[in-house]
């Protein structure tokens, strides 16, 4: 009986610690909780994150939906440094709430938002348009009356191993024009597919 147990906990311990890995560095289901990418994404649907690029360096690229970990302060327009517009986090501390937080993703708040543009990058956001390197940004995501607005970060340069991300719903998503650019290192995830609901199924690779 005894060493019947000991192989059911050994077993389960095994399952959890793989499921674990798979779920770090594979891919996970995830919840859209907000309207930040309407009409591209809504509320309550269910998505599938793409993780291999913690294998293998893969960086995301212009276009791609990405996850990744809320910054813990939001710039505003007295405060915020255009010549370097990256994001700020809190450490945690002890390795037993790094693995809660990082491993498990207990109590860790996350955003999904899309790529605009990639470290070196000059972004300028002006009379309600995007630019990248001079260039107005063609973005047919968005809906036709969309505007893009932004009083804290509107020029400058997006800085070394970071992206700079922005809800497809302007107007009513918190983004790095106000968080500043995300570091790669705090990105999560890549949208790659919406399996729910039914009828809305669509892969984004």
């Amino acid at each position: 009986m005894k060493k019947e147990l000991l192989e059911w906990v050994f077993c389960i311990v095994i399952a959890l610690i793989l499921a674990l890995l798979v779920r770090y560095f594979i891919g996970t289901p995830t919840i859209v909780k907000h309207e930040s990418m309407y009409p591209t994404l809504q509320e309550n649907q269910r998505l599938i994150l793409n993780r291999t690029f913690r294998i293998t360096g893969k960086k995301p690229k212009v276009g791609d939906m990405i996850t990744f970990e809320a910054p813990s302060q939001v710039y505003s327009k007295e405060n915020a440094n255009s010549k370097n517009p990256i994001a700020v986090y809190k450490k945690v501390e002890g390795m037993g709430k790094q693995f809660w937080y990082y491993g498990l993703e207990v109590a860790k708040k996350s955003y999904i938002k899309r790529v605009i543009a990639l470290e070196g990058q000059h972004v300028v956001i002006q009379n309600g348009k995007v630019f990248v390197d001079e260039k107005e940004l063609e973005e047919n995501y968005l809906s036709p009356d969309v505007k893009t607005e932004s009083n804290v970060f509107n020029d400058f340069i997006v800085p070394e191993n970071t992206v700079f991300a922005m809800g497809d719903n302007r107007e009513k998503s918190l983004d790095c024009r106000e968080l500043g650019c995300i570091p790669i290192k705090k990105v999560e995830g890549i949208v790659v597919f919406r399996f729910w609901t039914i009828g809305q199924m669509k892969k984004f690779f």
